[in-house]
């Protein structure tokens, strides 16, 4: 790629400062829900313009390009897979712009995979570097793909298959040292799918992040836990990983790394609890009858270690809640600021229309005093109004402050919410019934990316985002 690991961690603090300055207006946006106009003529870029083509409504001046589709051939012989869904950003050379995307695909999705509609394009040489092949019949058909897009011409002139074998790779995230981190959203393990996978799923993988066109080989990092994962978030002051877990009952988790940077050479997997509230409920769920977690009044968190957290059994949720671990509606989306971080949680609240979180480190976060001064965790929003927000999934903060939630319902929004507290309608699917997936700035914050997962769509928004209404 363009730039060194150390030049990667200046500009990922640099960037993770320029979002959350602004971002710190959004306290008062849980107040302003019942004013805030659901028509999007308040606050954002205006009303959605009707598009001809009758796929992606956006305010006036915005235009979209349809960058990559599912089913096209790709430079190394394979073609495109489908179901794209997380994706992180890298800075190339001569102002290209790295793009990692995952792909969400079980193993028997053939129409949905990288080798074809019978793996006949699967190989040998792929087979050295994957992750699961499936006794030679059911190669893993998730992992990820790399493109390297021109914003200059507006194309991608090169796309490849990065990493192989793994299953249903849902969201994941960037890391200050140059690479992505993958996440399976899925625990199907050896001997699974009528004897056919060779191995245990449900791990995070990393990818370097690179233009050169390779099949980088796929190692899981074990220590990080083997659960149903979403998306993982790295502080870049101290190289802690925060991970969401996509269950009705699901933890969040934090992996502490032996080597800053060097995941691989493992850490500790601990889970959140509050303070004082041993395995407190923060779904909020109408018929829960819990205390629930209040709007707006941080809390103060403790650490639990996990063990055994190769979980043969998919338990390890449960071996946290039984130690005090708070629980979560479905975690998704998560991004790191500066000095905080937010996390989404897709059908918490009252009504299961999803709620965000805010998340403070400590001073002395991962440290053995980190007690006298904890980390704290907030309820950010919670609107319980479907008008407003609607199964929250992916999770961007653009670098001028706004937060940006990916939806995923079959007619679904981008969703923006502005320093100042104020929501609005960014895009409309009005084309597949199809969630948004994978949303995600360009390192210079000029281009918003995102997927139509369904319809196998990796597409560029552009326009005047210094204009708001």
């Amino acid at each position: 790629m363009g730039t060194g690991e150390n030049t990667d961690r200046r500009d990922f603090i640099k960037q993770s400062g320029m979002v959350t300055l602004g971002f710190m207006g959004l306290f008062s946006c849980v107040q302003s829900f019942g004013k805030t106009n659901s028509s999007n003529n308040l606050v954002g870029y205006g009303e959605l313009e009707k598009d001809p083509n009758n796929l992606l409504n956006l305010p006036k001046g915005f235009r979209y390009s349809i960058i990559s589709r599912a089913g096209e051939p790709m430079q190394d012989g394979l073609i495109t897979p489908g179901r794209p869904d997380g994706m992180g950003t890298f800075q190339g050379n001569d102002g290209k712009i790295i793009i990692i995307r995952n792909h969400e695909n079980s193993p028997d999705e053939f129409e949905e995979g990288a080798f074809g509609l019978s793996n006949e394009n699967y190989s040998s040489e792929h087979a050295a570097v994957i992750y699961e092949n499936g006794c030679g019949s059911l190669p893993g058909l998730g992992g990820t793909t790399t493109m390297v897009y021109n914003p200059a011409s507006g194309k991608v002139e090169k796309q490849f298959l990065s990493l192989g074998g793994t299953v249903r790779n849902c969201a994941g995230g960037v890391t200050p040292w140059g690479s992505w981190l993958t996440c399976e959203e899925s625990t199907v393990k050896k001997g699974d799918y009528d004897g056919i996978l060779e191995k245990d799923h449900g791990y995070v993988f990393e990818v370097p992040a690179t233009e050169k066109p390779v099949l980088h080989a796929a190692v899981p990092i074990k220590e990080m836990g083997r659960f149903n994962h979403e998306a993982v978030a790295v502080d870049p002051k101290t190289s802690i990983v925060y991970l969401t877990e996509d269950r009705g009952d699901g933890l969040f988790y934090r992996f502490i790394p032996k080597v800053p940077g060097k995941l691989h050479r493992g850490g500790k997997l601990q889970a959140l609890a509050i303070k004082g509230k041993p395995a407190f409920d923060t779904r909020n769920w109408k018929d829960l009858e819990t205390e629930k977690m209040p709007l707006n009044k941080p809390m103060d968190v403790e650490w639990i270690d996990m063990v055994d957290v190769e979980s043969s059994e998919d338990d390890l949720r449960y071996q946290g809640a039984g130690k005090g671990a708070a629980c979560f509606a479905r975690g998704e989306g998560i991004w790191f600021g500066q000095g905080e971080l937010y996390f989404a949680c897709t059908n918490g609240g009252e009504i299961y229309a999803g709620q965000v979180f805010r998340y403070t480190p400590g001073v002395n976060e991962g440290k053995p005093n980190e007690q006298s001064a904890p980390g704290k965790l907030e309820l950010f929003a919670e609107p319980n109004n479907t008008e407003i927000l609607k199964s929250c999934d992916n999770v961007a903060i653009a670098p001028w402050g706004d937060l940006l939630l990916c939806e995923d319902r079959a007619h679904p929004f981008v969703v923006g919410i502005t320093p100042e507290g104020g929501f609005y309608k960014l895009a409309a699917n009005v084309g597949y019934e199809s969630e948004f997936a994978g949303g995600v700035f360009s390192p210079d914050g000029k281009i918003y990316f995102v997927n139509i997962q369904g319809a196998g769509l990796t597409i560029a928004i552009e326009g005047p985002w210094d204009k708001k209404v």
